[in-house]
């Protein structure tokens, strides 16, 4: 959601910023801004409604020299898209402050401040902040003081960079409940909400945790705990390519992204597979003595991750015999929850900083739960820290909104997670080797279904004046027909829904006629000749068939004379979820093409949703 950077250096540092939030921009964003301590220790500051472009232009005539300075994108909370809403804000041209997050007590403060004769000039909860600071730092007369009695006083989740025209080569930070890194440079030291913002400074990372504040200097960093004791955070080296947030020849990051799905598998699948099993241990070392004391599990994710989820509950339930249980990490974490006898808690999550799914983990942690199993694409991030056993996805840097790779990499770990309960169950496993042969050629089988692209391109110009559309599938493909409905609707604005394909008589086929198209996915397994059914009574109706299938033979009737139909590779059963899915993300990305919408930053959509 909303972005970070800040920098204390040895040289004129506003173009890094403004490189740094450019980084930023695809968790979404509305509006722009930067503030920078001059030569005269005098605070200078620039903010727009809109893109960092925008932000750039004006830089080019309203000057900002300085070696100490933080920066911002916002994605409204309190307070419309607006300049005098957006980030940093100041107080007494004194002290400049940015912050993700959301502080909710903000009113009573801000009531209390009005009272105390300050005058507030945006909407945001994010003003009381700066303004606590000035009025501490006003009894106190020292930085750190005035912001660690500021943060005292809030309630609610926040990272916040904080400078003074007092101190004009330091920066403090603080994190509580939203992502901070520390950027180590050689002189020159960073802060930022995502590592990625500073790639091409530096590969040496502090992450905070919780509590946490940092006093940055040019040439050194401190970090205090919640009880100012000064502590030690490791340094980690990101070896990220700068290539890797580039779009290369691609129009659009998510286009990129969905090409990168055959080796975003292959690297999530290296080193992970024997000769015919899972490896031990890949989900850490106390991973298989916890599996075998596992009686239900507990799958806990948002958006596109629940889906994930829902498709390896299908997965452990049949080849395991595991009960599961998938649910909302928002509904999650505000109801009364009773844990199952010996359950493990598994959350998903792209970044690894989801603010519902990481609330539930840490609430999960405190119930009697057997173990907690992070999911996530981001080393380092919160919930690989919090869990007990961790799984890296691998599947590479993603910068558009919409999770494409992510979310086919999410499936192969629930695919290994699946296999590694399995083979401690059953000895002499034929279906483990089977799948093991299986997950090896997957890569390839991958890319035969990319050379579709044309094909669905044409597909996708039946769509551009539709206003709604309907996703059908059976067993482990209902949840992937939920994706697709769910990446058209964020990515092209049409209204789409998904519903397994038994229950259209039970309302969904109201909808149905000569306006509505359907997109079946019908793989050859065992509900075939049910889904074959479901689709007489869509076609009976007039509505217009888009298949995706591998029994071709079948819809060269006369009875599907008029359906549009892709021919699908054969794949294992198991594995059918993934293979499915890349179409429907082609579908979604050529329908938001040809529509003209805001393919890597969807409107009013954030890439890492860090508040509730």
């Amino acid at each position: 959601m909303c972005g970070i950077v800040g920098a204390v250096a040895n040289r004129p540092i506003a173009h890094l910023l403004i490189e740094g939030l450019k980084k930023l921009e695809y968790r979404g964003y509305d509006s722009a801004g930067v503030a920078v301590i001059n030569g005269d220790h005098q605070l200078n500051r620039l903010r727009v409604a809109g893109k960092v472009r925008e932000l750039e232009n004006a830089m080019q005539s309203h000057a900002m020299p300085g070696h100490t300075g933080i920066a911002h994108t916002r994605w409204a909370t309190h307070g419309i898209p607006s300049e005098r809403n957006a980030h940093p804000f100041v107080s007494h041209d004194e002290f400049a402050l940015v912050h993700n997050g959301i502080i909710e007590n903000h009113a009573a403060l801000r009531d209390q401040l009005t009272q105390e004769g300050y005058n507030f000039h945006s909407e945001t909860d994010t003003e009381v902040i700066v303004h606590l600071i000035h009025k501490h730092f006003l009894q106190d007369s020292d930085l750190i003081t005035a912001v660690r009695k500021a943060i005292k006083e809030l309630k609610g989740a926040y990272a916040i960079g904080v400078i003074s025209k007092h101190y004009p080569n330091r920066l403090i930070a603080v994190r509580q409940g939203s992502p901070l890194v520390i950027g180590k440079g050689q002189g020159e030291n960073f802060i930022a909400s995502d590592p990625l913002a500073l790639l091409s400074i530096t590969q040496q990372f502090i992450y905070l945790e919780d509590d946490d504040l940092a006093d940055v200097y040019l040439d050194s960093v401190k970090i205090y705990n919640k009880n100012n004791e000064q502590i030690n955070r490791a340094q980690h080296s990101l070896n990220i390519s700068q290539d890797a947030v580039e779009r290369g020849e691609y129009r659009h990051f998510m286009k990129k992204e969905i090409m990168e799905q055959p080796e975003a598998v292959a690297s999530c699948l290296e080193g992970r597979l024997g000769l015919d099993h899972v490896m031990p241990a890949i989900f850490g070392p106390q991973a298989q003595a916890i599996f075998a004391k596992v009686e239900h599990v507990q799958f806990i994710a948002c958006g596109t991750s629940y889906h994930a989820a829902m498709v390896g509950r299908y997965w452990l339930e049949a080849l395991v015999g595991i009960p599961c249980s998938v649910e909302v990490a928002s509904e999650f974490r505000y109801r009364r929850v009773a844990a199952s006898k010996n359950s493990l808690f598994v959350a998903l999550s792209q970044s690894g900083e989801t603010a519902d799914t990481l609330a539930a983990l840490r609430l999960a942690k405190t119930m009697n739960y057997l173990s907690t199993l992070a999911i996530c694409n981001v080393p380092g991030s919160s919930m690989t820290r919090e869990s007990d056993l961790q799984f890296l996805t691998h599947a590479g840097v993603e910068i558009g909104v919409a999770s494409t790779k992510s979310f086919v990499t999410q499936l192969i770990a629930l695919v290994l997670l699946t296999m590694s309960f399995r083979q401690d169950r059953i000895k002499d496993d034929k279906l483990q080797a089977e799948l093991v042969e299986q997950l090896r050629h997957l890569p390839s089988l991958l890319r035969k279904v990319l050379h579709q692209d044309e094909v669905i391109a044409a597909w996708a110009k039946a769509f551009i004046h539709k206003e709604h559309a309907l996703f059908i599938g059976r067993g482990t493909l209902y949840p992937i027909a939920l994706e697709g409905a769910l990446k058209l609707k964020e990515l092209s604005y049409i209204h789409a829904e998904a519903y397994p394909s038994g229950e259209l008589k039970h309302g969904p086929l109201a909808l149905v006629d000569s306006n509505m198209p359907v997109i079946a996915t019908v793989p050859g397994d065992e509900l075939l000749e049910k889904t074959l059914s479901n689709l007489q009574e869509i076609r009976a109706r007039g509505g217009k068939l888009y298949v995706l299938t591998d029994q071709v033979h079948l819809f060269q009737q006369d009875a599907f004379a008029e359906a549009h139909i892709i021919a699908m590779p054969n794949s294992h059963t198991l594995l059918n979820p993934i293979v499915y899915t890349i179409p429907l993300q082609l579908l979604a990305y050529h329908v938001a093409v040809l529509k003209g919408t805001d393919v890597d930053q969807p409107r009013n959509l954030a890439k890492s949703v860090t508040v509730e």
